[in-house]
């Protein structure tokens, strides 16, 4: 797949593609319905999102809220059979587009697409005037064909990002993932960290979770891929997402630590599946609680994920 992210050097053949739009957080059940009627025979499969993602533009100091980084949002891309990611900058310049100049320029004109998919409830536009009807009509001026792609609904409700924020918040996992169509996952480089884990028989991978929303801070059952260097492949493990409030930490990230493994992956990058939450963060009276607890907690996630 490739990552076109200038939208007036769009090569010729990466034009005349069919492309769903959006920003497509989490790639969840929805947008992937979004996708799936993306896809025409002879037409090359594109997808048009925007980094950072508007949210971040316009509310700059709200929490984090993503589900996932940019680079994980292109690696589950590329697994759906995504050809072309047009990754278009965000920017005052986008903002002030109005509806028809979004068309006429961005889509019609840069990006040459002759067909685009969007969801029901799609905005676009300055002051998110333009509606997925709007974009119909202004499509059909512009000779691109759009089709609206119903809402998803499933057990849970209507899909949404917001509604897979509110079970990650609430430590069911596996919830997320019914409405994901796959396990949320934390993936990024492994960091150096304070290598305490080492001394404690539990070394760990250290990810920084900075700018993604938060699960529920706990320890949980994971499948875990390393998707580069020398020890490429999928393990099972547990891991802690959190603050570490044993040792006076304050700043969340997560650590996972891979049964029956042995190796260095400082600088991998490393994706971490959570399938089930084992328990909330705690503070013990001393390291050899901490190590029983540990041991309790590897041998529950290893009965888990026997069966995942």
């Amino acid at each position: 797949m490739r990552i076109l992210r200038d939208p007036s050097a769009i090569p010729s053949e990466a034009r005349g593609a069919s492309a769903a739009i959006g920003n497509f957080d989490g790639v969840h059940r929805g947008h992937q319905a979004v996708i799936g009627l993306a896809r025409r025979p002879g037409m090359a499969l594109g997808v048009l999102t925007f980094e950072p993602h508007p949210r971040e533009w316009f509310v700059p100091d709200a929490p984090p809220f993503r589900l996932m980084n940019a680079g994980a949002k292109a690696h589950r891309l590329q697994m759906l059979g995504v050809d072309t990611l047009f990754e278009l900058p965000f920017d005052a310049a986008l903002v002030a587009l109005t509806p028809e100049e979004f068309v006429g320029r961005v889509l019609a004109r840069d990006l040459g697409l002759s067909h685009a998919v969007v969801g029901a409830d799609f905005r676009f536009g300055k002051d998110r005037a333009g509606t997925a009807e709007t974009l119909v009509t202004l499509g059909r001026e512009a000779g691109i064909e759009v089709t609206v792609a119903p809402m998803v609904t499933g057990p849970e409700g209507e899909v949404s990002s917001t509604a897979i924020r509110q079970a990650l918040t609430e430590g069911r996992p596996r919830d997320a993932a019914r409405m994901l169509g796959h396990r949320h996952r934390i993936e990024g480089p492994v960091l150096h960290g304070e290598k305490r884990g080492r001394t404690l028989g539990y070394p760990t991978a250290n990810q920084s979770i900075a700018g993604l929303h938060p699960p529920r801070f706990g320890v949980y059952a994971v499948q875990a891929d390393v998707l580069d260097g020398r020890h490429t492949g999928r393990y099972h493990g547990a891991a802690s997402l959190g603050i570490r409030p044993m040792f006076g930490e304050n700043v969340p990230n997560c650590e996972t630590f891979l049964f029956d493994f042995a190796g260095d992956l400082y600088g991998s990058t490393l994706s971490v599946a959570l399938v089930e939450f084992l328990r909330p963060e705690l503070v013990f009276d001393g390291l050899p609680a901490l190590i029983e607890q540990m041991d309790a907690d590897c041998a529950r996630a290893r009965e888990i994920l026997a069966h995942a």
